[in-house]
């Protein structure tokens, strides 16, 4: 505040860097700028501030600051400008009003004072001078600032916070500083510094008076500060003026002047620089390029092209226009690596076979390099692939052709296939073979054509590649043969691309060309391709050419690997064929593929000197026999004994056999056994010589063997038959010895003598043979043996074995265990095994009776505790089969009179399904005081609760209570079960019997239940269930007081539940309790409080909550309340269409629009709040929808705002919207679309010359046409630059409206442009106003249309002038007969004698 009562005082501190000091100023508001000051060449840094002391008007100060004191010009200072304040009689408060900001337009050099009462000042920095004044508010204005975009400012109210925008009228400022301020000085001036229009008439009368005093100088100096004034025109009267006497001429002083000032334009630098050209002083033209004193033009680069082309490319680049001469200048300067960046740069598209061409010829890498460019150009090919190739080509350059093509086809593209082939076959005709074959060997095309390329090949002798690419087996089994010259590499490789019959095609070609020449390379690929040219068939292939060494070296390389019968029997025959012995025994020892059958015939019929081969064959695959016999008959005995003793000595016995079944000399065979010993297997040699009942031949040798200490089994089985067979002491061999297989012998002696085998089964020592005695002893009623041997065994199995129901000498045996075997056992573990036995076979019944007597008749076993389990197990298990009532069963008797059992064990087996013994179970617990066990046997077994209630009323115990209570809790006794739980005092099931009593309805007794629960645990759910239970009893008040104090309950969830069920009075007592506004809003909701809902949600501070009141609000008409939520809601851009949506549903829209007029006042506002209200406006209160759209245009989102107002037919504000949007084209079409709604002529006017489509130029002149024809002049004059003069007659033509641009088709006709359509045009009017002055200048000035047409229509016109016109037309045109004859016939002499004497013709001469 200031010292005056409604005043506020300013205060601003400069502080200067340099002088580093300060001054305190006056001020409230001040700027810094920069401008560019007249005389000077650097910007000058201007500081303005508005300075009020109290009790007097505010003063504008503008002066330059930093500037330094040997700087040339002068500083910028003007002496202080007062504000024009309005008179406080006309605005209240005036006198104390001050700017709140000042801005300065760097575009403009000019300043916006922007005061507190909403005054604009605009003031021209350079003069001081006031432009203009405004006030653009009436509300107080608290700030302003620059609006960058438009060179304006931008201003917010205090109060509205209404944002106002301000910006220069760039088309209306020269104008007004010169018709309402009537200051031609200061407009004359900023038209010049800005190059604004208004002033050209000025400047021009100004020329004229400055050129008619001669004053050159003062010409030139205007003309320099006028941009309207820089036209040809201009150059053309200073041109003509004469030159004084030591000086020069005055055009040169006008453009040397202008050079000083600036740059000349395109006229201008044209001009300056004929002389120059015309005396091919270039240096200069170049340094006044280098000062950027010329502009480039595509007419100034003409004039230098034929004596400097590089100077002449500068001014073409720079034109940016002559695109096509830049290239030929490029060219021409051989400054090819500028070519293409140049086109792309300006997206120009020359001819580019001709450039190519040009290049090519003086440097093909960089042709090269500009083709390949070109080719792979971003957005697409710009020259074929046909055009490079033939350039190329046609100057003989195949490296560069070839390198191209291999760059532009790396794609390997299929519709690329005919270059692909080009490439190939121009390398192979033109003996660049290997760069053919290279290109081939990177295997990079795969779409030319093959077989030409193929054919090619063979042609040159490149037959590798001609069998790649050959694919017909004729051509390829042409090429092949010329193995000499084809790398054996490659063949190997190619054989493995040809299928498995072709690949045998050529191999027999080979074979068949030259078996000795070709056959290394055959065996190579046999050998490599065996597995995909399967054996056999290669096999059969050397068969047929009778090659078995081929067959031999092919099968040698493979005989290892394979496990092909017929490859190793074959390899076998072509080695044997070869002589190859050795082989043939290596392959027959090694080898397990081979069919031996077939190869043993092959070799007894081959006779080979050596039969170490067949004896190999024979030893491994069972063939000993034929292999004995082909020796024995061969006579070569010592290969036998050979292979006996040091090769197979375990085929002794089958070599033996085999020459027993010779008949061989028993010596022979006795000396053959001796010769190998030990080393003979006993067995088989027994088996053999067994077989043929020769067995009295080994006693000597079997004897020899067990004196020698053999303790084999084998051994010792052949001297016991031996000895059974004749008898000699068999049951002392049976019993004492120790190393006979029982198994064998006994065996052997069941059909000689039963308890013989008997004996040997016996004496197995690992009981091996107990199946076997067992049959025996069955079969030859032998049981009394058969029970002791089981009783001494006490085997679980063999008992199984032997008692089973399916035995019909069950009944014996068990006769001869009880009566002999047990009575003569003394061992107790027998006994015991043996019972056992006998229960496992489930025979109760003759068990009992046996357990009888040892227990219950005080024998020594009495007292034995598993007798007595066995004894009563054996009862329950012979329960089924008694008729006893319940609880008088022969178990129940043994239970009550036996005391040393496991009564545990017994009740769970009493207990078991297949029993059923539950007051048999139940006695044994209550004997044995498990009364937990006991309880349970009555709830869970005999199922009786009241037995069960009685028995735990007699025992007392906690867990027994526990245990009725879950039976009572799982048959749905839930009252009963909490009174059972509560006398328990067990809180283990909180759980199940709180969902139980939540199911039954009986809170009151959970209650009590969760409350004795607390005394014992600390749990979560049981303070949850107990809140809810409490709220389901509706205690509301025992409710409150729990959750107030300590408790674990979990509030929120249990709120949610009673929310769900619709208990809002104890959902907002616990939703309270925590803090949960939104929830507690809903509950509010619910029970009509919406006044406190409101509060909650407030205080939730939640969108979706403010929707949720904010909609219950509205369907209870509480609009207040709605309304208050509701400007919650429109803040949040995502939620503000739902709401509008609600209260449009709802059909109430006068409340809606209040809520957004509310809501565009908010801090917060944004884009949408301005946007729906106006949409909203549009629908429903359309009269306010102007203003809104006027102050909050820019803070609306346009596209919305648009729609809606077209769909409500709100043209004129649909039409602002465009303008403001800067989206003229629209904005345009709007107005001629609708004229009656939208169209303001100053407006079109204005935004007509600003759209992009020109085409909307064209369409105006048709609405013109339509709705303002009398306008139309002032649309063409304002539209000239930008129309195209010889359309806009055209178009006028067809309407026959030429006469009403008049003015238009003159003004185009005096630019110079000599237009042949704006001539006609002008011409026609002439003629039909009668006009032969206008006519006769016209045609005179401008001869750019069809002068007979017009000499034709206008002979015969009535008036003389006209004729003469046309007389005049004919001479022109040097039709001298048809002018003589007009001028003739109009009697004009003097005409018809220049005629003549300019035609120079005699004949016409002496005519006239």
């Amino acid at each position: 505040a200031g010292a005056t009562p409604g005043t506020v005082d300013g205060a601003m501190q400069l502080y200067s860097v340099d002088r580093k000091g300060s001054q305190n100023l006056s001020s409230h508001a001040g700027c810094f700028t920069t401008c560019k000051l007249a005389g000077r060449s650097d910007a000058a840094i201007v500081f303005s501030f508005v300075d009020k002391k109290p009790g007097q008007a505010p003063q504008l100060f503008i002066m330059e600051v930093g500037k330094a004191p040997d700087s040339p010009g002068q500083a910028l200072r003007h002496k202080p400008q007062p504000l024009p304040l309005p008179k406080e009689s006309d605005v209240a408060g005036a006198s104390n009003d001050f700017p709140v900001s000042i801005v300065a337009s760097e575009k403009h050099d000019m300043l916006y004072i922007v005061t507190k009462l909403g005054f604009v000042y605009l003031y021209d920095i350079h003069t001081a001078n006031v432009v203009f004044r405004c006030r653009i508010a009436e509300n107080p204005v608290f700030i302003a600032a620059a609006h960058e975009s438009s060179n304006g400012v931008l201003a917010i109210t205090a109060q509205q916070g209404a944002v106002m925008h301000v910006q220069i009228n760039e088309a209306n400022l020269v104008p007004y500083i010169l018709g309402t301020l009537n200051n031609t000085e200061l407009g004359m001036k900023l038209a010049a510094r800005l190059n604004l229009p208004g002033a050209d008439q000025l400047y021009q009368q100004r020329l004229n008076d400055l050129l008619t005093a001669n004053n050159v100088a003062g010409a030139a100096q205007l003309a320099a500060s006028a941009p309207a004034l820089r036209t040809q025109d201009t150059i053309r009267r200073f041109q003509a003026l004469p030159t004084q006497a030591g000086q020069p001429p005055p055009v040169l002083q006008y453009f040397t002047l202008l050079m000083n000032s600036g740059r000349l334009n395109a006229q201008e630098s044209v001009e300056l620089c004929k002389p120059a050209v015309a005396q091919r002083r270039t240096e200069l033209i170049t340094r006044w390029l280098s000062e950027d004193k010329l502009t480039c033009s595509e007419v100034l680069g003409d004039m230098l092209a034929p004596i400097d082309a590089a100077l002449a490319l500068k001014v073409y680049y720079a034109s940016g226009e002559a695109h096509e001469k830049v290239m030929n200048c490029l060219l021409k300067t051989q400054q090819f690596d500028r070519i293409i960046p140049y086109a792309q740069e300006k997206s120009y598209t020359p001819n580019w076979h001709f450039v190519l061409h040009s290049v090519v010829t003086v440097n093909p890498a960089q042709a090269l390099q500009m083709a390949l460019s070109l080719y792979k150009n971003a957005s697409g090919p710009v020259v074929e692939i046909a055009v490079v190739v033939e350039t190329f080509m046609t100057n003989h350059r195949l490296q560069e052709t070839t390198t191209f093509l291999l760059d532009v086809l790396e794609g390997d593209k299929e519709e690329e296939g005919p270059w692909q082939t080009k490439v190939l076959e121009l390398n192979l005709v033109n003996r660049q073979q290997q760069v053919a074959d290279s290109i081939l060997a990177m295997n990079m095309f795969h779409h030319f054509d093959r077989n030409h390329i193929a054919k090619i090949c063979e042609q040159t002798g490149v037959f590798k590649r001609a069998l790649e690419l050959y694919e017909d087996m004729e051509d390829i089994k042409r090429v092949l043969v010329h193995t000499q010259a084809i790398p054996a590499d490659f063949l190997l490789t190619f054989f493995g691309t040809l299928s498995a019959d072709k690949c045998i095609l050529c191999l027999k070609e080979l074979l068949k060309n030259s078996v000795r020449q070709n056959l290394q390379i055959v065996v190579k690929v046999a050998t490599k391709y065996s597995e995909e040219l399967t054996p056999e068939a290669l096999i059969e292939m050397f068969k047929a050419y009778n090659s078995h060494e081929g067959l031999y070296y092919y099968l040698g390389s493979i005989v290892n690997t394979s496990e092909n019968a017929e490859v190793h029997y074959e390899y076998i025959v072509a080695a044997a064929k070869c002589q190859q012995y050795k082989e043939v025994e290596r392959v027959c020892r090694d080898s397990t593929a081979y069919d031996p059958e077939r190869v043993r015939d092959f070799l007894i019929e081959a006779h080979l000197p050596d039969p170490r081969a067949l004896i190999q064959v024979g030893d491994r695959h069972g063939f000993v026999d034929a292999v004995t016999a082909y020796l024995w008959k061969n006579n070569q005995k010592d290969f036998i004994n050979v292979y006996v003793q040091r090769v197979r000595p375990a085929m002794t016995p089958t070599v033996v056999g085999k020459l027993l079944d010779l008949d061989a000399d028993e010596e022979y065979i006795k000396s053959l056994l001796n010769s190998v010993r030990t080393i003979c297997p006993v067995e088989p040699l027994v088996e053999e010589v067994e077989k043929r009942n020769r067995l009295r031949l080994l006693t000597s040798f079997l004897e020899q063997l067990v004196n020698e200490g053999n303790v084999e089994p084998a051994t010792h089985n052949a001297i016991g038959k031996i000895y059974i067979v004749l008898n000699r002491e068999p049951q002392n061999f049976l019993k004492t010895n120790m190393y006979y297989d029982s198994k064998v012998l006994g065996k052997f002696c069941e059909n000689l003598d039963p308890y013989l085998s008997y004996l040997a089964y016996r004496r197995s020592p690992d009981h091996s043979c107990d199946d076997e005695l067992i049959e025996v002893t069955n079969k030859n009623g032998l049981f009394k043996d058969q029970a002791r041997y089981l009783v001494e065994r006490k085997d679980q199995e063999l008992w199984n074995k032997v008692l089973p129901d399916d035995n019909p000498h069950r009944g014996s045996l068990i006769d001869e265990v009880t009566g002999t075997a047990l009575p003569e056992t003394e061992d107790p573990d027998a006994v015991s095994a043996t019972v056992k036995a006998f229960m496992s076979a489930d025979l109760p019944h003759q068990l009992i009776n046996l357990l009888e007597k040892l227990v219950l008749q005080n024998s020594d076993f009495s007292d034995n505790r598993n007798l007595q389990n066995l004894l009563i197990l054996t009862a329950i298990r012979c329960s089924g089969d008694e008729d006893a009532e319940p609880g008088k069963s022969r178990a129940m008797e043994y239970i009550n009179r036996l005391d040393n059992f496991d009564g545990v064990e017994i009740a769970k087996i009493a207990l078991r399904e297949d029993y059923q013994l539950f007051e048999e179970a139940f006695t044994i617990y209550k004997k044995f005081n498990d009364n937990v066990a006991a309880v349970d046997v009555l709830l869970n077994n005999i199922m009786d609760l009241t037995r069960a209630y009685e028995y735990a009323e007699r025992v007392g115990e906690s867990e027994v209570w526990s245990h009725l209570a879950a039976a009572q809790l799982s048959s749905g006794q839930v009252k009963e079960a909490i009174d059972s739980y509560i006398r328990a005092d067990d809180p283990s099931e909180y759980r199940a019997v709180a969902g139980a009593a939540r199911e039954a309805g009986k809170f009151a007794e959970l209650v009590r239940y969760l409350t004795m629960c607390r005394t014992k645990l600390k749990e979560r759910f049981i303070d949850t269930e107990l809140v809810y239970a409490m709220a389901q009893t509706k205690a509301l008040s025992d409710l409150e007081i729990f959750i107030t104090s300590p408790n674990l309950a979990d509030i929120q969830s249990i709120g949610d539940r009673c929310y769900d069920e619709q208990a809002y009075d104890a959902a907002k007592l616990l939703f309270n309790s925590i803090s949960n506004h939104p929830r507690l809003a809903s509950c509010l909701v619910h029970l009509g409080s919406y006044r406190e809902a409101v509060e909650a949600a407030r205080k939730a501070n939640s969108i979706r909550t403010w929707k949720e009141v904010n909609a219950a609000c509205v369907r209870a008409g509480e609009f207040k309340l709605a309304q208050v939520c509701g400007l919650y809601i429109i803040v949040s851009p995502d939620d503000l269409d739902d709401l509008v949506v609600e209260y449009e549903r709802q059909g109430h829209f006068e409340e809606l629009i209040r809520l957004m007029e509310q809501g565009v006042g908010l801090e917060s506002a944004h884009k949408g709040i301005f946007t729906m209200l106006g949409v909203l406006y549009a629908k429903y209160q359309p009269e306010k929808l102007k203003e809104h759209i006027k102050i909050f245009w820019s803070r609306v989102n346009m596209q919305r705002l648009l729609s809606a107002c077209a769909e409500g037919l709100h043209w004129e504000e649909t039409a602002f919207l465009y303008v403001e949007n800067k989206d003229y084209d629209a904005a345009v079409r709007v107005m001629i679309e609708h004229p009656a709604d939208a169209f303001q002529q100053d407006k079109f006017l204005e935004i007509i010359q600003k759209v992009r489509n020109t085409e909307l130029h064209y369409l105006a002149i048709s609405f013109y046409l339509e709705q303002e024809p009398m306008r139309l002049s002032k649309l063409l004059s304002v539209l000239q630059p930008q129309l195209e003069p010889t359309r806009v007659v055209h178009q006028l033509r067809r309407t026959d409206n030429l006469e009403l641009i008049v003015d238009y088709v003159k003004a185009v006709q005096k630019q110079g442009d000599n237009i042949a359509a704006v001539n006609e045009a002008v011409n026609e009017i002439c003629v039909e106003e009668e006009d032969y002055e206008g006519l006769r200048e016209s045609v005179t000035e401008h001869d750019n249309f069809d002068q007979m047409d017009l000499a034709q229509k206008i002979e015969k016109n009535e008036l003389l002038e006209f004729r003469r016109i046309a007389a005049m037309l004919y001479k022109r045109n040097r039709r001298w007969k048809q002018s003589i004859q007009l001028s003739q016939a109009d009697r004009m002499f003097k005409d018809a004698i220049d005629t003549t004497a300019e035609s120079g013709q005699a004949d016409l001469a002496e005519e006239l």
